[in-house]
């Protein structure tokens, strides 16, 4: 077998993908029975589905769960840069030649059947899993969850829902209700399930769904509480109290993923010292992440840089709510979107933090919205907005206009990747 590069497999399996997305199961049931059902024998599952919060909540898991000495696989999407980031074996990401290998044995064992590129690079991962000796396997749900490519795991050790909120309506539906029934399909009989904050609408689902299959629930509000009291962590049980440092991870909406996090971690008997290391050792870039160094950062100067990658109305809130803690700055965004995501909502509580907006298209994407299309959904909101060819010529400007600027480059995770990238 002549293995290519992982980068060429990748190109390679986009030209499989289905003219019309359609959620299914079985697809990745074809492939993974001709893989040899690897799901079967994967490490430990903790299969994390909702809408704002997954990644973060997972990576506070894992850093818990290596602090305690044991080791983890993780599955997370998007990447950033470079598709390794989706794939870590017992905690260091998959070297180039076994990605390689591993993909392409799944693209020979698939024989050109048409399946989306997630669905085939979950099953590469999930193959690598069950190969590659690990504690735990940390799974992020890429949409939905009930017919996400990951939902293929019998009988998980934990599953975790995120806080819902309204996206990917093309797919899940634009309800609450409708979208929260597909993040309830990864609940198993007989698995318990960490439930983060949740609308009314949303836990109602996620409650009937998981007495119908029987479901053991650990929900917030209910089973566990977490709150910031005098700059401290305090996180409270049907077991006691755990006092901790706030999350590293920048943003009051942190407070509540750690809250999920923890009570993951004392579901599976790790002790304080863990949920510490969660809390304290986590790293998630592109949320909130304070950029300071770098090629885009010798352009801002003296201007302070920000980096997120959220998309969705509840992301804005949360960056919004952050932005309002920090000590005073002139704000102004740079901002970039796909065509699928609701820019008005995401832009709108922005508008109460920011003075200005300047839409970029984001490079080599096809969905991206235009710049345009972008400032002229800001001036909806009341943002003074306007356009730049590229971040660089938009940052230049702001840095040259208002020097002691605090500058958001925000909209999407694809955008924050090319920011990562370039900022070299």
């Amino acid at each position: 077998m002549n293995t290519a590069s992982s980068d060429l497999i990748l190109e390679r399996m986009m030209a499989l993908h289905p003219k019309i997305i359609d959620l299914t199961l079985d697809r990745v049931w074809t492939l993974l029975a001709a893989l040899g059902n690897p799901q079967d024998a994967l490490p430990p599952v903790i299969h994390i589905a909702g809408t704002n919060g997954k990644g973060s909540t997972l990576a506070m898991i894992r850093a818990g769960v290596e602090a305690a000495g044991l080791s983890a696989h993780a599955f997370t999407s998007p990447h950033l840069v470079r598709f390794h980031e989706r794939i870590r074996l017992a905690g260091t990401l998959i070297s180039e030649d076994d990605l390689t290998k591993a993909l392409d044995r799944c693209y020979e064992v698939n024989d050109r059947a048409a399946i989306t590129y997630f669905e085939i690079t979950t099953c590469a991962a999930i193959m690598e899993f069950a190969r590659t000796p690990a504690d735990y396997t940390l799974l992020e749900v890429g949409l939905g969850g009930r017919l996400d490519a990951t939902n293929v795991v019998a009988q998980p050790k934990l599953t975790i829902i995120t806080p819902i909120s309204i996206d990917h309506v093309q797919f899940l539906g634009n309800t609450l209700t409708s979208i929260a029934t597909e993040k309830a399909g990864i609940l198993k009989r007989g698995v318990p399930c960490v439930v983060g904050p949740q609308p009314d609408e949303a836990m109602e689902v996620i409650e009937t769904q998981a007495a119908r299959i029987g479901a053991p629930l650990i929900a917030h509000g209910q089973h566990w509480h977490v709150a910031v009291e005098r700059d401290r962590l305090i996180y409270r049980d049907e077991t006691g109290l755990v006092d901790l440092p706030l999350p590293n991870l920048p943003g009051a909406h942190q407070v509540q993923n750690a809250g999920s996090a923890i009570a993951a971690l004392r579901h599976l008997e790790l002790d304080q010292l863990t949920c510490e290391a969660a809390v304290a050792q986590a790293y998630w870039p592109a949320r909130m992440q304070r950029l300071r160094s770098g090629t885009l950062t010798d352009l801002a100067s003296l201007a302070e840089l920000w980096l997120d990658g959220g998309h969705n109305a509840a992301a804005g809130e949360a960056l919004a709510g952050h932005l309002a803690t920090l000590p005073p700055r002139p704000t102004h965004l740079i901002c970039g979107m796909l065509n699928t995501k609701d820019v008005t909502g995401y832009l709108a509580p922005l508008a109460r933090q920011a003075l200005s907006l300047t839409g970029v298209s984001i490079p080599g994407e096809v969905n991206t919205l235009e710049a345009e299309e972008t400032a002229s959904s800001a001036h909806t909101v009341g943002l003074v907005a306007t356009t730049a060819a590229s971040v660089s010529e938009a940052l230049t400007r702001i840095a040259s206009d208002e020097p002691q600027a605090r500058v958001l480059i925000c909209g999407s995770l694809y955008l924050a990747g090319v920011v990562l990238r370039d900022n070299r």
